[in-house]
């Protein structure tokens, strides 16, 4: 053993120090515990670490930021605990590992950073041009809409002479039944509840003279039908968000033509044609 005092080299049964006669018995004790040991010329070792070192928390932590890289907060923090980790594991001489863990979140945070600012210009380009995308769609769905109304409410006024139904329901479909005055089956449900893919259809029955309820023809109570017709309709449509889910209304009646409003107004009989 080594003397605390003066670092002379000892037999470990020696109670004194052959050089300057200070007791080992101190130095026994401290040598039975973990920490640095006196080497000769009164400096410190740190005894070699068995074993393998536990991983550094900051290492591990900057990898899991890495990993959702791109999160910009998620990569700044990968980058700063990296460098924390390198620095920790450096100052442990061996005591804490974890270096590559550290490495490998370092290379993602700062890959984050570059590649976001791309990421967002590529967005801010592509956003608008998929929500303008989404509302033609939208809007064309609207008039395929309208021209599936026209027919079937045309073919409704054929088959049952009871006029134009009183309203889209009596078009559409009841589980259970079989088509009937009051339930042509001549739509799908989404265009008789009046929303659709991001727009809403408000179909207006019109009465002859100063009639203001539906008449049932005599024809048409001889087909079973409970409710009376119309003489003529209209129907209008409507984005449920402007802007978001559709920008023109559109309009339509008996006559069959669509018309549009680019004006960001409802569609009227005086709007123009749809070309």
């Amino acid at each position: 053993m080594f003397c605390q005092n003066c670092g002379m080299a000892n037999p470990d049964s020696a109670p004194f120090c052959s050089k300057c006669g200070s007791p080992l018995s101190a130095a026994a004790a401290a040598r039975s515990t973990p920490g640095p040991v006196a080497v000769p010329g009164g400096s410190f070792a740190t005894p070699p670490v068995t074993g393998n070192p536990p991983t550094s928390g900051k290492a591990i932590a900057s990898l899991v930021c890495g990993i959702f890289t791109f999160f910009l907060p998620a990569s700044i923090a990968a980058i700063i605990l990296g460098h924390m980790a390198h620095s920790e594991i450096r100052k442990s001489a061996g005591r804490i590992g974890g270096q590559g863990i550290a490495t490998t979140g370092l290379v993602l945070g700062y890959l984050g950073v570059a590649i976001i600012p791309f990421v967002m210009i590529v967005a801010a380009i592509a956003i608008p041009n998929l929500l303008r995308a989404r509302m033609a769609a939208n809007e064309a769905t609207a008039v395929g809409s309208l021209r599936t109304i026209n027919t079937a409410v045309l073919t409704y006024a054929s088959e049952f002479e009871n006029g134009f139904p009183s309203s889209l329901k009596a078009t559409g479909v009841e589980p259970g039944e079989s088509a009937t005055c009051n339930h042509a089956f001549l739509l799908d449900t989404a265009l008789t509840s009046g929303r659709r893919y991001g727009y809403v259809f408000t179909y207006t029955p019109q009465y002859p003279g100063d009639a203001t309820a539906p008449v049932i023809s005599p024809k048409a109570a001889a087909k079973g039908c409970t409710s009376g017709g119309a003489s003529g309709y209209t129907v209008t449509t409507d984005p449920v968000q402007r802007g978001t889910t559709g920008m023109r209304s559109f309009f339509t009646d008996q006559t069959g033509i669509i018309r549009v409003s680019d004006n960001g107004e409802s569609a009227t009989a005086d709007s123009r044609p749809i070309q």
